[in-house]
């Protein structure tokens, strides 16, 4: 009889192990749903008019930010949780956009859609008045070999032809060119939008991602108004002169707003779910980036009404200064490099609230295996159950990124987002309150099944590996260039 126990005590194991696991995933759908719930049924339309038509325009640095900020983390402590914290950063200039006025005075006269670029200085009090002289090549060989051609004009760029190898390829020479025509004595530099309508918007982050002042007054044009400048040009000199005023300030203190929720047994592990407060000034930023704060509030709230707290903690982060550089979520890893070895994974959305398809995972083949376990279970009903190895460094998961943490970036239908991304028409009136609550709910969902997994859902890369991810993905130039990267 001995003999015959063994192996039945065995399969009386073998049973109970599957069987306990089984339950430990049906439990966890459960759970996983009931956040995904809470955020459907939550006040995401509300929440994002009161954000956006409340504080407007968020800018690094100014009253509105901190005011939304001071906002946001009342909205944290409202959901029940007691750890809010601001994450103090120090922009190296205020700036913030004063008027602008423009005119072609020959060999026609028109008044021209024109504003300042941001964090440039204002023009000199009379303005800037001179011929157009138009450039193709902003590499410093070709720019000293036009010096006379330069000097004295407004110079507008060709932008087809300047951005040809794409903006990462040119993002050195774009910004290696700004003192050089400065030297070369341009009076000022006049970018052409592609956007139909002399609608505005496309160059406002076309400085050096750092929050300093260029060194010359650097404008957008209207697309419209740079074709007619262009044919103008082809007949005869065309004069045009500008003038704007920026309000600029020295050092400027801002927070990023850090909420979190401490876990049960693997507290010391912790998730980050983040999206960027601030917004450009054309507008009420309302797809970039109101919708991905409030899906990270609303992902908050879910998270803390459950009964228990998740396994792991996860911390909610709203950033300052994404947009002048990614200024808050860079210091905030620069700030905690002790503690990343215990970040699980950094969940970020800044793509607005589009159809939602899936997860961008940042290169990573491990990454994309494991969720192309998890998503037919936990996030295919909510059509988000593809999975993109792109690589980008546009969003505030770039910074975790690069220290080889598992990163994943929202990926969702973004052609209606690029149509008014960092224009005036990026206002509460565009979002899709469908689509907005269901990738809120998948971003909660995300969070919360990685919080609960028994192992993290992938290993923290070596500096080597990202190195590798990086070339092959074309940007470790741009990255090299921009301050960011060492190989």
């Amino acid at each position: 009889m001995k003999r015959n126990r063994g192996p039945l005590l065995v399969l009386v194991l073998v049973v109970y192990v599957r069987t306990g696991s089984a339950q430990t995933q049906v439990q966890l759908q459960q759970e996983a749903k009931e956040v995904a719930v809470s955020v459907l049924a939550g006040p995401s339309m509300q929440e994002i008019e009161a954000l956006c038509d409340r504080f407007g325009a968020r800018l690094t640095g100014t009253a509105a930010y901190d005011h939304a900020a001071e906002w946001a983390a009342a909205r944290f402590r409202a959901a029940g949780i007691q750890d809010v914290k601001f994450e103090k950063i120090t922009v190296p200039n205020g700036w913030q956009r004063g008027w602008a006025e423009s005119y072609l005075y020959s060999p026609v006269q028109r008044k021209l859609h024109l504003e300042s670029v941001s964090w440039t200085p204002s023009t000199p009090r009379d303005g800037v008045n001179g011929e157009v002289v138009v450039v193709s090549d902003i590499s410093e060989t070709a720019l000293r070999g036009s010096t006379s051609a330069i000097r004295d004009h407004i110079v507008l760029f060709d932008a087809e032809h300047v951005f040809a190898a794409g903006f990462n390829k040119t993002y050195a020479k774009l910004i290696a060119s700004y003192p050089i025509f400065k030297a070369l004595g341009a009076q000022a530099l006049v970018l052409p939008d592609a956007v139909p309508n002399n609608v505005l918007g496309d160059w406002l982050d076309i400085d050096n991602g750092k929050g300093e002042i260029l060194p010359l007054p650097i404008a957008e044009i209207g697309m419209e108004d740079a074709l007619l400048i262009r044919r103008l040009l082809a007949k005869s000199p065309v004069t045009i002169g500008f003038s704007y005023q920026n309000q600029i300030s020295g050092p400027v203190p801002s927070n990023s707003v850090i909420a979190e929720i401490r876990g049960s047994d693997k507290a010391d592990e912790w998730i980050l779910v983040g999206a960027h407060l601030d917004s450009w000034d054309f507008a009420t930023g309302a797809q970039d980036d109101g919708t991905g704060a409030i899906m990270v509030l609303e992902a908050a709230r879910a998270v803390a009404q459950l009964p228990h707290p998740p396994r792991r903690s996860i911390r909610f982060a709203l950033w300052t200064g994404e947009e002048p550089g990614l200024l808050g979520s860079r210091a905030y890893v620069k700030a905690h490099a002790k503690e990343l070895d215990h970040c699980v994974a950094v969940i970020n959305t800044d793509n607005g609230a589009g159809r939602p398809r899936g997860w961008i995972v940042e290169g990573r083949d491990d990454l994309k295996a494991t969720l192309d376990e998890l998503a037919p279970i936990y996030l295919k009903e909510y059509g988000a159950d593809q999975v993109s190895l792109e690589t980008t460094f546009d969003s505030d998961q770039g910074p975790f990124m690069l220290q080889g943490i598992p990163s994943f970036d929202l990926w969702v239908d973004d052609v209606p987002y690029n149509a008014i991304h960092h224009k005036s028409s990026d206002t509460v009136d565009k979002i899709d309150p469908a689509y907005f609550k269901t990738d809120g709910a998948i971003v909660a969902v995300l969070a919360y099944v990685i919080a609960q997994r028994e192992e993290p859902i992938a290993p923290r890369l070596s500096h080597a590996a990202v190195g590798e991810i990086l070339k092959k993905a074309q940007l470790d130039g741009y990255l090299i260039a921009h301050g960011d990267w060492q190989p």
